[in-house]
């Protein structure tokens, strides 16, 4: 991919997929957008709205398509589907969103798309595999946004309590981007020291075994309550997805709690869930192998399977 000329199509323009679009409009990631919508209507009204502003800011395209403008496109992210409802779990939109994916996955297979899918749409993990196994891509092409939102989430909770910049912490929320996900509180750091050492010295937080139940507990629930008050989360997901495209066409290996296929994982025949990941051009170059305490493993091992059970009810 050439990182002065790229180009994404965004299928889906609903509160993600067009906030999506404006926030890489805004960061000049890449220089040309499509935006997919069986609404099309609607689409065009967003690029309308997007594109008035380019004047003001960086130069790029944006249009509305159909399924061809995925043909060129270095990445298809796919943010459509039935959006979670107050009250609903990520899982609780299975039945409706496999089918969703399926399809929007062979549309962009029968356009002509050879790039690398990029999976928002929820339940995340059990859709990155579904994108997985219908693209017939290797795994290192079908990347969910997994646990970058959650891993964002905790950096600011840290943040907040510590009185630290967020850019000066480096953690991350691993496994299932939903219920089971859990902080991984062995490998973070703040400033270069670990997160236990850092506390004592500190000051300003409150009894550490309570600090960490609670960080967990908001990390876990703050979606749903965004969702009761408001609708939908739409503005940190989307910054979240962009970085993600901006690693890949930017060749900058970050590494991304991203979420990706394993096909045998500790005897889990099929599952995806979030890890460090090295991102970069190409997709996934490699998932990072660290060695977690036994209750983090032990958490780690949950959220697989958990996953791994829902791909099953979803048939595959």
């Amino acid at each position: 991919m050439d990182a002065r000329a790229n180009k994404v199509a965004i299928v889906g323009a609903g509160s993600v997929g067009a906030t999506l679009a404006y926030n890489l409009s805004l960061k000049g990631a890449v220089t040309e957008i499509t935006l997919i919508d069986s609404n099309r209507e609607k689409a065009e009204a967003e690029i309308l709205d997007i594109s008035q502003g380019a004047s003001l800011g960086r130069s790029f395209k944006i249009e509305a398509t159909d399924y061809s403008g995925c043909r060129d496109s270095d990445i298809a992210i796919i943010t459509a589907g039935a959006r979670q409802k107050p009250g609903e779990s990520r899982v609780d939109l299975l039945e409706r969103n496999v089918g969703i994916v399926k399809s929007i996955v062979h549309a962009a297979l029968d356009a002509g798309f050879a790039g690398i899918f990029l999976i928002i749409t929820n339940p995340v993990d059990v859709l990155t595999w579904v994108a997985y196994k219908e693209s017939g891509f290797p795994s290192g092409r079908v990347i969910g946004s997994g646990t970058t939102l959650d891993s964002a989430r905790l950096r600011e909770y840290v943040a907040r309590h510590c009185r630290i910049n967020p850019q000066n912490i480096h953690g991350y929320v691993l496994g299932e981007h939903g219920d089971t996900s859990f902080p991984a509180w062995s490998l973070l750091t703040i400033g270069g020291i670990h997160f236990d050492d850092f506390c004592p010295v500190c000051g300003a937080c409150e009894e550490m075994g309570d600090f960490k139940k609670n960080a967990a507990e908001e990390i876990r629930r703050t979606a749903y309550k965004i969702i009761e008050a408001k609708g939908s989360t739409c503005y940190a997901i989307a910054q979240a997805g962009s970085l993600i495209v901006e690693s890949i066409v930017r060749d900058e290996r970050r590494i991304l709690p991203v979420s990706t296929a394993r096909t045998d994982f500790h005897g889990i025949p099929h599952t995806a869930f979030s890890f460090p990941t090295i991102v970069s051009k190409g997709g996934v170059v490699q998932v990072l192998d660290y060695t977690l305490p036994e209750d983090e493993q032990r958490m780690l091992m949950t959220s697989a399977r958990f996953v791994g059970e829902n791909i099953g009810k979803a048939g595959y």
